[in-house]
């Protein structure tokens, strides 16, 4: 899908090249490898204010420490909803930090408690490393719930982008093994099919994402998987039985090259009896919610939290 000018949305366009300078472009498969300062000075940047945020260090899966943030509000609800929040980037950049502004939004509509996991990126292990963290991070906070303050039958998990897609994943293998129950999931615009072959990722050149990054990030992500035979707990959208996953909240832009995949996955949902709230965003690229000035973002984050509160007021899913 080639992108032009008059298919982005009005409001978006100046905001089209604020935010594709800080992400950068087509970026090939040794770019990806290298760190991202810019990104991180941003998410410095962003006020805390009305949150409190701590660091944990837990263990994975192998004993080695895997470091999560915690964020809750000043004064956290008793019994509060326990939220597993994975942070975007591709698989191969970010941190939790660059999610504070998101986080602070989920915690102020439902006075939640999140756990955000410091997962390993491609760049440094590829697949199943950063799906096994945030899985591990998962079960830590099942398993220490009492400390955090919330309700095991209240646990669930979301993301954007990469984060999307890990949170697609983890829910599909908690549905598969039966290890932990999920209330509802929050996969926004998720990054979850690797072939590429949707109309709206080939050949698109969406600012911010676009078909030459997706391409190197997928094959980072997957190592020596990739093109090959790839598992669902990668690549979510190749499940085949999609019954039984839970309930799910999410949007994606018109433009941006996840379009395609997003709407067959939630399609797919429907179609196994998941309860889904799902919106599409016509004219609005991959990101397009962190230019939060804008009318199409305002709505977008309108939509999310107005279903992420009902949500939490509805959704139950007692531990196994």
């Amino acid at each position: 899908m080639h992108v032009t000018e008059t298919m982005i949305d009005p409001g978006l366009r100046r905001a089209a090249a604020v935010l594709g300078r800080a992400a950068g472009r087509a970026r090939t498969v040794d770019e990806l490898r290298k760190p991202t300062p810019i990104m991180d000075r941003i998410a410095r940047a962003v006020p805390i204010g009305g949150i409190r945020r701590r660091e944990r260090w837990i263990r994975r899966r192998d004993g080695s420490p895997l470091r999560v943030l915690i964020v809750t509000g000043p004064d956290p609800a008793p019994e509060a909803a326990g939220i597993l929040w994975i942070h975007g980037g591709g698989y191969a950049m970010g941190a939790p930090e660059w999610e504070i502004a998101a986080m602070r939004r989920l915690v102020r509509t439902g006075n939640c408690v999140i756990v955000s996991p410091d997962y390993r990126l491609s760049r440094l292990a590829p697949y199943p490393a950063a799906f096994e963290d945030c899985y591990d991070a998962l079960l830590w906070s099942r398993d220490h719930a009492d400390e955090l303050g919330v309700r095991t039958d209240r646990l669930a998990v979301g993301g954007a982008s990469a984060g999307g897609g890990l949170t697609a994943a983890v829910s599909l293998y908690a549905r598969d093994h039966g290890e932990v129950a999920i209330a509802f999931q929050m996969p926004i615009y998720p990054m979850i099919d690797d072939r590429g072959g949707t109309d709206s990722a080939v050949d698109n050149n969406a600012p911010v994402w676009d078909a030459v990054t997706n391409e190197s990030a997928w094959r980072l992500y997957l190592g020596d998987l990739y093109g090959g035979n790839v598992p669902a707990y990668a690549a979510p959208a190749r499940a085949a039985d999609f019954a039984g996953l839970p309930p799910t909240i999410s949007f994606v832009g018109g433009i941006e090259p996840f379009r395609d995949e997003t709407i067959a996955y939630v399609d797919a949902l429907r179609a196994a009896g998941v309860p889904v709230e799902f919106q599409l965003f016509p004219g609005a690229f991959h990101g397009f919610d962190a230019a939060v000035w804008t009318p199409i973002a305002k709505r977008a984050t309108a939509f999310l939290l107005d279903r992420f509160d009902h949500a939490l007021r509805t959704h139950r899913a007692p531990q196994p």
